[in-house]
């Protein structure tokens, strides 16, 4: 029987097409039974009520974005479509999609109208209804509070959308016993989940090792984006990539956001320079972020090979560390100090690193944290809920997204970094507590030199940290990719 739409597998798999991964409906049926099992010890008499994504506008036409499901709706439900509300009854189990209902001249503009029965076979729910019987619906199943979600996010300070309906005064609410619990449960992936999140690593990967071969010298920024963007939609069929794409080269590379309206990856790719590229794909919700570095000529020169190496070594070094139990902050503490070691090594920086991690001389070199909970969100919730270490107020260390404890079955980036921008060394060269560490007359050679950034994306496990990137990641194996010797896929096990 032949898939209907692209998006639906009889069997209850959500995929892209031939040669992309089938993401079974089991996935959010398993996260809605984590979610009633943690909530039936608190509130086992309530209907958790979500409301899902809407198609937003560009101003005040009407023409959209390219729509993307709200994450939490995702977790639940997996519901790709736009304008619906999920209930799920707490004492049994049961859960509810609300799907738009549309007129008949929807079929002549937006396809053909889809069944109830349809909807319920495509997610796997317990029952569907249309969103104008959400009332009715609801006062039949309710025999208690209405749990709505309702958190801030610590990454951007913006609050949980709280679902909302026209009748919804006439119920009890309760919107503090759920964003906690729903919060934390994401940061643990399912076997289901990590599945989905090699796959769109995997796919992302590929796509960089793509652009590492096909960047060349007056290429534009922009250029090397969309061949990024292309392969990771012909490929893998993501549709979404999970951020605006960061295609630094050469200064631009120490721009740690670069890639925005007013810096939009629209600069000519010069000889001799280094490319930060930082870049993911999304699949079905589900977040990759990996960034390479790389030189535009295929090899690195002696300063570039100094502080990519440098950057290298703190990477490993938390990879050999990090295992359960383990303090995310010390881990951004471990790679700094190897990290300063290496520069101190390097005649950047002179005198004693743990004085030098004392004047927070690394923050001048890294501003950013190590890395970030990965998830259906690039930046995923959890990272400072309470219960947890809170965010410290220390130069890097308050650019960390989380302080947690590493636990088995989180996502993480590794992503460590060593850039030369002028305002910071400047204003560490006029600070007596921080200049005596400098080397002024060898940082003046790495003025406009930019950036390097290694980002891997990986998972918690039992033993350790498993790396899911798959990149050519030492001097040597880029340079041999980039010349192309395609031995190294073997030897890395990559699929290109």
């Amino acid at each position: 029987m032949a898939p209907v739409k692209g998006t639906f597998l009889p069997d209850g798999k959500l995929w892209m097409g031939p040669g992309t991964l089938e993401v079974p409906t089991a996935l959010f049926a398993l996260n809605r039974k984590r979610l009633v099992e943690k909530l039936q010890g608190v509130k086992k008499d309530a209907i958790v009520l979500l409301q899902g994504g809407s198609e937003l506008p560009f101003y005040d036409t009407d023409v959209t974005y390219v729509f993307r499901q709200e994450s939490y709706f995702i977790w639940c439900f997996g519901t790709t479509e736009a304008g619906c509300y999920g209930a799920i009854d707490v004492s049994t189990g049961d859960s509810y999609l609300f799907v738009p209902r549309f007129p008949a001249e929807y079929a002549v503009w937006m396809g053909p109208l889809v069944s109830l029965t349809a909807f319920k076979n495509k997610y796997d729910v317990t029952h569907v209804y249309y969103v104008d019987q959400l009332d009715e619906i609801l006062q039949k199943i309710n025999r208690g509070s209405l749990l709505t979600l309702k958190g801030p996010n610590t990454d951007s300070g913006l609050v949980a959308k709280e679902a909302t309906f026209a009748e919804i005064s006439k119920y009890t609410v309760d919107n503090e016993v759920l964003f906690p619990i729903i919060a934390d449960l994401r940061v643990y992936k399912t076997p289901f989940e990590i599945e989905v999140m090699k796959y769109v690593v995997e796919i992302s990967s590929a796509a960089h090792m793509h652009i590492m071969r096909t960047a060349k010298a007056d290429m534009y920024e922009y250029q090397c984006e969309s061949e990024f963007l292309n392969y990771c939609y012909r490929k893998g069929g993501c549709r979404h990539a999970s951020y605006t794409c960061i295609c630094g080269s050469g200064t631009n590379g120490a721009i740690l956001h670069y890639g925005h309206a007013g810096a939009p990856n629209n600069y000519p790719v010069k000889d001799g320079t280094l490319c930060l590229f930082d870049m993911g794909a999304n699949y079905f919700g589900y977040a990759a972020d990996i960034t390479v570095t790389f030189p535009v000529s295929g090899k690195f020169t002696p300063d570039q090979k100094l502080i990519y190496e440098a950057v290298l070594a703190s990477n490993l070094a938390v990879f050999k560390a990090g295992k359960p139990g383990v303090s995310w902050s010390d881990m951004h503490v471990l790679a700094n100090r190897v990290l300063l070691e290496e520069l101190k090594k390097g005649g950047i920086l002179k005198g004693s690193v743990d004085e030098m991690l004392d004047a927070d001389i690394a923050a001048i070199f890294q501003p950013h944290g190590l890395g970030h909970l990965l998830g259906l969100d690039v930046h995923d919730v959890g990272g400072y809920l309470k219960g947890h270490p809170e965010r410290s107020s220390r130069p890097g260390l308050k650019s960390l997204r989380t302080a947690r404890l590493l636990e088995e079955n989180m996502c993480f980036t590794i992503e460590p970094g060593c850039y030369f921008i002028d305002p910071l060394l400047d204003q560490a060269l006029a600070n007596p507590k921080q200049s005596k560490f400098l080397v002024p007359e060898v940082l003046q050679r790495f003025r406009g030199f930019g950036g390097v950034r290694i980002e891997d994306d990986v998972l918690v496990t039992k033993d350790g940290i498993v790396n899911l990137t798959k990149v050519p990641r030492t001097v040597q194996e880029i340079e041999d990719w980039i010349s192309g010797k395609n031995d190294i896929l073997e030897k890395l096990n990559i699929k290109v």
